[in-house]
């Protein structure tokens, strides 16, 4: 079933704290939900569909739902990591498009800062139960040693180096210093990060995304109704997800399950790449981006490095405006899933609503991808494409 302008966003919140430690996961669900009613013109009373991933509490959207008060006819808790959000964009529409629920939302909150969590460092703790835990435990995996893995390897195959990585960055602190909730909002230079600390060769601690509190939330609903309300109405053109892993051993490091999600949401939309306008693109560490927008078709596999130099990804500058937000290397990675937050910002490029400095003129069309797990083995991915009424 295609779902190209089958339901429409109608209601966008970020939270704006960075850190919590007086509130609890679940009230961060809740205010992130009650602002993107309120951002909609709707009530809680109003949504029958919930969706929600690993991050909230307790039973998932049971337990939630609990919490919020809602009466429900459709739930759904898919969790494939940080791009599980655009996941549930996908699979709202479906169940909108087939009449499961009219007024679905979407939510997702966590407190890694306030409890001393960290993406990127120690060891990544898995219990017994989880199949490959034992064939990988013995070697230290965590997540910025396999994104490093990465990295090294598509420097190997096509000769990308650090300095282009930089770039990455250097785009997003670009941005973030217009965003006044971002985390980092200071500039910075190539030379910055070539200069900070080095994580896990070739990663230095600039490639490296913040950790923060908050999260975000979605209202998503059907264009009948979504005409009837007040905000811009926000098409899903197209919507693709996919999961790659170690593929028995056969492991192909410089690429990423993008290179299926994409496709599939570009053909539902009827777009090519060269069509969109704005991108966010989940930035756990540079090189995620870098591999992800070859995946996507922006570039052939190989040439992300020089796509992204030069400033290639600065709003009024690059090709291509990416995370104008400050993206999770500078304004946040909210429960160390960020796959959120790219729809809110590509929401508010639709709408014209994102800072005056960083805005796309006449922006109608974007795209927002997510990746969750981890890239050097297996992760997922989704893809979703928007469009301004």
């Amino acid at each position: 079933m295609s779902l190209r302008r089958k339901a429409c966003i109608v209601g966008a919140y970020e939270h704006p704290t960075r850190k919590a430690p007086d509130k609890t996961v679940a009230q961060l669900h809740a205010e992130c939900a009650r602002g993107a009613l309120a951002d909609a013109g709707l009530r809680l009373e109003d949504v029958d569909g919930y969706f929600c991933a690993g991050d909230a509490p307790g039973l998932g959207p049971l337990s939630m739902a609990e919490y919020l008060g809602l009466n429900l006819r459709h739930v759904d808790s898919t969790d494939t990591g940080g791009s599980a959000y655009l996941v549930h964009v996908s699979h709202a529409a479906q169940a909108i498009a087939a009449g499961k629920c009219d007024v679905a939302l979407i939510t997702l909150a966590g407190r890694p800062r306030s409890e001393a969590q960290s993406l990127n460092s120690g060891p990544r703790v898995v219990g017994s139960a989880v199949p490959d835990a034992p064939w990988e435990a013995a070697y230290g995996v965590n997540a910025v040693n396999m994104y490093a893995l990465a990295a090294a390897r598509h420097m190997h195959e096509y000769g990308t180096t650090s300095e282009q990585l930089a770039w990455i960055k250097v785009a997003a602190a670009a941005h973030a210093q217009h965003n006044p909730h971002a985390m980092l909002r200071e500039p910075v230079t190539v030379d910055d990060v070539l200069r900070s600390p080095l994580i896990a060769d070739p990663l230095r601690k600039l490639d490296c995304c913040v950790v923060s509190d908050g999260g975000g939330a979605l209202v998503m609903t059907r264009p009948e109704i979504a005409r009837t309300l007040k905000r811009p109405v926000i098409h899903l053109l197209g919507a693709g997800e996919s999961l790659k892993g170690q593929d028995k051993g056969r492991v192909n490091l410089t690429t990423s399950a993008a290179a299926i999600s994409g496709p599939i949401a570009f053909a539902e939309a009827g777009v090519q790449p060269r069509d969109i306008q704005y991108a966010s693109v989940y930035d756990s560490f540079t090189i995620t981006v870098l591999i992800q927008l070859e995946d996507l078709g922006f570039c052939k596999k190989g040439e992300g490095g020089r796509f992204v130099a030069d400033g290639g990804l600065i709003a009024g500058v690059g090709r291509l405006p990416v995370n104008t937000d400050g993206g999770g290397l500078c304004n946040n990675h909210p429960a160390n899933r960020g796959g959120m937050t790219k729809i809110i910002e590509a929401v508010r490029q639709l709408r014209g609503e994102a800072h005056p400095a960083v805005q796309v003129k006449n922006c109608a069309l974007a795209l927002a991808q997510g990746t969750g797990g981890l890239l050097g083995s297996r992760h997922g991915s989704a893809t979703v494409i928007l469009e301004r009424d």
